[in-house]
């Protein structure tokens, strides 16, 4: 009996999105970093071509973090004081692929540093380590307005990756990056309606869809993972069927979902039915990571360094 065909072909492969430029391209990049070109689902190589594997940034903050729990204090505290020397110690020590910076310290409800303050923090993690760099803002919309516009052109030329707009608030961020040739990062509330028309309204105004990275939020293990996991893989399959406005990579921020519930930074002295939170917390980590990669993310914003390792273990365990 002759078995039938069974493989799946998708019409259009997902846009490849750049990170980070050389001096060749007038950057100070020692390299680049490609993702997307996917015209399969994820992992499925003998569907079609994956030709770049899914990449891991780690977190680093302009001040530090006064809520982080012990188990990544331990890493980070004699670094955290310093951006820079805290990019670098990522990217040294732990392999990260990209530097995220956050701009956390902007945050109006907290030390509300200014646009002078930020653009200082690029700069010197720019110095401190050569790896491709994204760039967060605090997530107050008018905030971000006020000190990205520093920040883009302290970076200018480096081909970073901006995060975030929304559908309410995009004009300037897409201003920006067409003009200093940066990357951007599409923010949208876990819905693929409301993720597709944030890229409409980015397009529409003249920015490229090769220049769009699509945040559909994510959710830790535990907490809505499940919903999140079926909202990118029906924008994947969306883009891989021909949606333009779904056809880009994917990028998942997962520590800052992870490290502020219960099961992953409670001590075990609190929950002794728990176990060792010291494994517990980057296991929790790293399986949310997992679970995403097979959704399709293509970039992962991770915080703990044996999270991170596992997770890079898994990925070349699919990718050879």
């Amino acid at each position: 009996m002759q078995i039938p065909d069974v493989k799946q072909k998708w019409p259009n492969p997902i846009n490849e999105v750049t990170i980070g430029a050389t001096k060749e391209e007038g950057g100070t990049r020692s390299h680049t970093i490609t993702v997307g070109g996917a015209n399969s689902l994820p992992f499925l190589y003998f569907e079609g071509e994956l030709p770049h594997p899914p990449v891991i940034a780690l977190e680093v903050w302009d001040v530090a973090p006064k809520d982080w729990p012990e188990e990544l204090a331990k890493y980070f505290s004699d670094v955290w004081d310093d951006a820079g020397k805290w990019a670098k110690k990522c990217v040294d020590e732990f392999g990260a692929d990209l530097v995220c910076l956050r701009l956390q310290g902007c945050d109006p409800d907290g030390e509300n540093k200014g646009s002078d303050e930020a653009a200082a923090a690029v700069k010197k993690v720019l110095e401190s380590v050569s790896a491709p760099l994204i760039i967060f803002g605090c997530g107050s919309d008018e905030k971000d307005n006020e000190v990205f516009p520093a920040c883009s052109q302290a970076a200018a030329g480096e081909r970073c990756l901006l995060g975030s707009i929304t559908e309410d608030n995009y004009k300037t961020l897409v201003a920006l990056c067409k003009a200093d040739r940066h990357k951007l990062i599409a923010e949208s509330p876990v819905d693929i309606n409301i993720a597709k028309q944030v890229n409409i309204l980015a397009t529409d105004i003249g920015l490229a869809p090769e220049d769009i990275v699509i945040y559909p939020t994510t959710g830790a293990l535990g907490y809505g993972i499940e919903y999140v996991y079926s909202i990118m893989e029906r924008g994947r399959i969306a883009g891989l069927s021909g949606d333009k406005m779904w056809a880009m990579p994917i990028l998942g921020d997962i520590g800052k979902e992870v490290w502020k519930v219960k099961e992953a930074k409670a001590l075990q002295k609190e929950v002794p039915e728990w176990g060792d939170h010291t494994q517990r917390g980057p296991l929790w980590e790293a399986i949310t990571a997992t679970v995403y990669l097979q959704a399709g993310s293509d970039i992962l914003i991770m915080r703990h360094p044996k999270a991170v390792a596992e997770t890079k273990k898994y990925i070349e365990s699919l990718t050879g």
